[in-house]
């Protein structure tokens, strides 16, 4: 027994629904489908997804008002009817008919997280999209010995398989910003719980690639984020490899040196990234100063 939990934000959702659910359906299992609608804005993708409801064992809500992405997800959790919760992202898609069925043998200890994993279509996007997708690649998209380097971080939430029993003690933080990094504070909070991150080889597809301007808007975002969490105590800044620079660049009293090379450089930095083959190494450079820079 299955739940299938689906977040979505102006998305069309229904072919990943129906990929699932003849996943499922061919699995024999028992299983539900839900799908919770975040108050998209664009009515198109509602009027899409209201076809979802037509499915046996499938439900789609529209939600009276935007919630943001922790608080939704633990929703989903608690709508759950079976003990098992598959959280899949809109904007995925499994590599194979198989998704369902390699995940099955897994779920047999209710103390542990499974992680499937996820991959980039190998064809490069359109160049708009080249930092989203390189950057992806290289970060996202790991084989499962080198997430096992670092069982914790490594873990994505928008294809993985966690008890109920967990979710009740580990859930989204709700009073962060809005600003990403819900996912990194998740993975800390199960790796204060010593809960077990089970790496496998059952990825998906991540087809919602953004623009190499917005994947920057978003990374300082992010990066604003992961600030909230450092100060508030929510992370230990040497979780991230990025916080545990900041980290030391603060103690050693270089603060006040790296906010000035961050404000002479970061508008040709801009510009470098919406280049082909933006170096990564030099896009970590960006976010640090970044970092550095807010107050």
């Amino acid at each position: 027994m299955i739940s299938v939990l689906i977040p979505v934000y102006n998305y069309n959702v229904l072919p990943l629904v129906e990929n699932v659910k003849a996943q499922c359906d061919a699995c024999g299992i028992i299983y539900e489908i839900i799908v919770l609608d975040d108050a998209s804005k664009n009515t198109a993708f509602i009027t899409q997804n209201d076809p979802i409801n037509d499915l046996d064992y499938c439900h789609y809500e529209v939600l009276p008002a935007n919630i943001g992405r922790s608080a939704i997800r633990n929703l989903l959790g608690q709508k759950a009817q079976y003990n098992w919760m598959l959280f899949l992202d809109a904007d995925v898609l499994p590599v194979d008919g198989m998704l369902i069925q390699k995940y099955l043998p897994f779920l047999t200890n209710n103390i542990k997280v499974v992680y499937g994993g996820i991959r980039y279509q190998p064809e490069k996007p359109a160049q708009s999209q080249i930092l989203r997708w390189h950057y992806g690649n290289a970060r996202e998209a790991l084989q499962v010995d080198s997430r096992k380097e670092n069982p914790y971080l490594s873990l994505l939430t928008l294809n993985f398989c966690i008890h109920k029993q967990i979710f009740e003690t580990v859930r989204f933080n709700e009073t962060i910003p809005n600003l990403r990094h819900e996912d990194t504070l998740f993975s800390y909070n199960l790796k204060q719980h010593n809960i077990t991150i089970e790496h496998i080889g059952n990825p998906v597809y991540h087809l919602g690639l953004e623009s190499s301007e917005i994947f920057l808007q978003k990374s300082e975002e992010a990066v604003i984020g992961l600030q909230y969490l450092i100060n508030n105590n929510l992370i230990s800044p040497e979780y991230l490899k990025i916080s545990g620079y900041y980290n030391t660049i603060k103690k050693t009293g270089l603060l006040p040196l790296a906010r000035v090379w961050h404000k002479v450089t970061a508008k040709a930095l801009r510009n470098y990234f919406l280049r082909p083959n933006p170096s990564l190494f030099i896009f970590d450079l960006y976010r640090l100063g970044y970092l550095c820079s807010l107050k």
